[in-house]
Parts: structure tokens; C-alpha cells; sequence
């Protein structure tokens, strides 16, 4: 698990681009993510509960790494269709392959705007977009949409009378039913002008991973951000009212693949998909 483990160093001093007030102690959703992924923005309680996730659910640390290819594929494909707007909610810590490195490797004049609720997330973001006047982030709350797209920072950047792409890779998965998340996704479709796009990346339920995944969904509940993997019959009904890009609800790997890539098809605990607002 040496992929996992992180920098132990920031164990003893608290690195620059953490904000006061951070209790490291707290294990966080977007730092384990990272953790899965091999980046060092993360803590020790964070690699603790990222260590637990793998032994809980054998494959998360080859699902976070096939969530982040995705990233890549559906940025690539969203340029070639001429979108030049990312709205990314969620977005968690920037590591190799961010939305507005691919986006702007293929067209420099794209424009990115970051959302995350993770004050951590946010602070680091912000650090490594310093100097790039086309990227932005914001401390915002998914489970409020309307406050996103309505934010005089989000309108500074992005103009919603043209078509944006709406990124939700992999986040969610920690929004319950409680909250609604189809009424989340609707009033950010109802946001955008046609032309526009909503991709997602979500946990899915599987039947043979029933019960790794039901572990794994305990080692997430003891954080603040629990997970709640859903059905497939779920995930399509989150994308009401937009046209499926090819091809179509399909598991993380097999969406558009890209044949340099090494990820595993085998990896089954996530669908993605795209949908265009006619």
C-alpha cells in the first residue's frame, strides 16, 4: 500500500496550504480520494481510513484510478464538441490531470470553474490556480445549487447564456436521498442553456460487492461524508430530461475507452455517463 500511504512529513508540520482551523484528526472524503490516487495532500487519519477502504473493498484504490481516467476521457470529448465552459462541483484536490489542464492543453481558452465544500480542497485549489486568470475556485455546497450558479464568482467567470459542461465525477454518491439529489441535478440542468452537458461518475450497487461495498460504505459513514451507492435505475433517473451521449449508462472504464489506458475493465462499482440538454 505504498500508493496510499502519502507523505508522512505532513504528520509533523502542517503543510502552507492548509487553512486554519483544519481539524487533520477528522478523516475527509476528497483526502482519502486523493490518498487512493498516491497524492500527498492528505493526512495520516486519512490514509488510515484509506488503507481500511482497500482491505474493506479490494479494487477501490483501481476504481479511484479508473474515476480519474474518466475525468480525462469526458474533458477530451466535451473540447472536440466545442464546449469551452467547465462548471466542476466537487472537485475535491487537484492532482495529475485536473479539469482545466486537459481543457486548456486542447483549447487554452477554456475556462473552469471549481466547486468544493472541503475548505482544504478549496485552499489548495486556489494555490495551484494562482497566475491563471481562465480558472477559479469557490467554497460552495452541491446540496445548493442555485447558490453555485448564482454566485458572483461562478458569473465572473462562466457565462450561462452560453453552453457549459456541468462535471459531477464522483460526487454524488455522498448526497442521500434525504437531500434529493435528482431535484440537485434538475435545477443545474434547468441552469444551463441548451447545448449544455451534465457528466457524473456514481457507485453503483453490486450484487457480488454487496457485502465489500456495505463495508466500505461503514468506514465512509465515520466520516463527514458517508456514501450512498445507488441502483442503476437510480443513476438514469438523475439524468431526466437530458440525451444520453454514446454510449449511453455504461461502467467507468468502458465509457469511450481510451486504448494507451492500463485501467481494468474488471473494475465494475461505477457507471458514468454524459447527458446534452436539447
Amino acid at each position: 500500500m505504498s500508493s496510499v500511504t502519502g507523505d508522512r512529513d505532513h504528520d509533523v508540520a502542517l503543510p502552507r496550504w492548509v487553512p486554519d482551523g483544519i481539524d487533520v484528526t477528522m478523516p475527509n472524503a476528497s483526502r482519502i480520494y486523493d490518498c487512493l490516487l498516491g497524492g500527498y495532500h492528505n493526512f495520516a487519519v486519512d490514509r488510515e481510513y484509506a488503507e481500511r477502504m482497500e482491505e474493506s473493498h479490494p479494487g477501490a484504490q483501481q476504481g479511484v484510478a479508473a474515476s480519474r481516467a474518466l475525468l480525462g476521457r469526458v474533458v477530451r470529448w466535451l473540447v472536440d464538441a466545442g464546449i469551452r465552459q467547465f462548471l466542476d462541483i466537487g472537485s475535491g484536490i487537484p492532482t495529475l490531470g485536473n479539469v482545466h489542464e486537459v481543457a486548456q492543453q486542447a483549447a487554452p481558452q477554456a475556462r473552469v470553474m471549481y466547486v468544493d465544500i472541503d475548505p482544504v480542497a478549496v485552499a489548495h485549489t486556489r494555490a495551484i490556480l494562482a497566475g491563471n486568470p481562465r480558472a477559479g475556485v469557490l467554497q460552495a455546497d452541491l446540496r445548493r445549487p442555485i447558490d453555485i450558479v448564482d454566485h458572483p464568482e461562478v458569473n465572473d467567470l462562466l457565462d450561462f447564456s452560453e453552453p457549459v459542461a456541468v462535471m459531477l465525477m464522483a460526487v454524488l454518491h455522498f448526497i442521500p436521498e434525504a437531500d434529493d439529489p435528482y431535484a440537485i441535478v434538475a435545477q443545474l440542468r434547468d441552469a444551463v442553456v441548451a447545448g449544455s452537458y451534465i457528466a457524473l461518475s456514481h457507485g453503483i450497487h453490486v450484487a457480488k460487492l454487496a457485502e465489500a461495498q456495505e463495508s466500505a460504505r461503514r468506514v465512509l459513514q465515520q466520516t463527514p461524508t458517508p456514501a450512498y451507492f445507488r441502483t442503476e435505475e437510480q443513476i438514469a433517473r438523475l439524468l431526466t430530461g437530458l440525451d444520453l451521449v454514446e454510449p449511453g449508462i455504461v461502467s467507468i472504464p468502458d465509457w469511450r475507452p481510451d486504448p494507451s489506458e492500463t485501467a481494468s475493465e474488471s473494475w465494475p462499482g461505477g457507471l458514468a455517463a454524459l447527458g446534452r440538454k436539447p
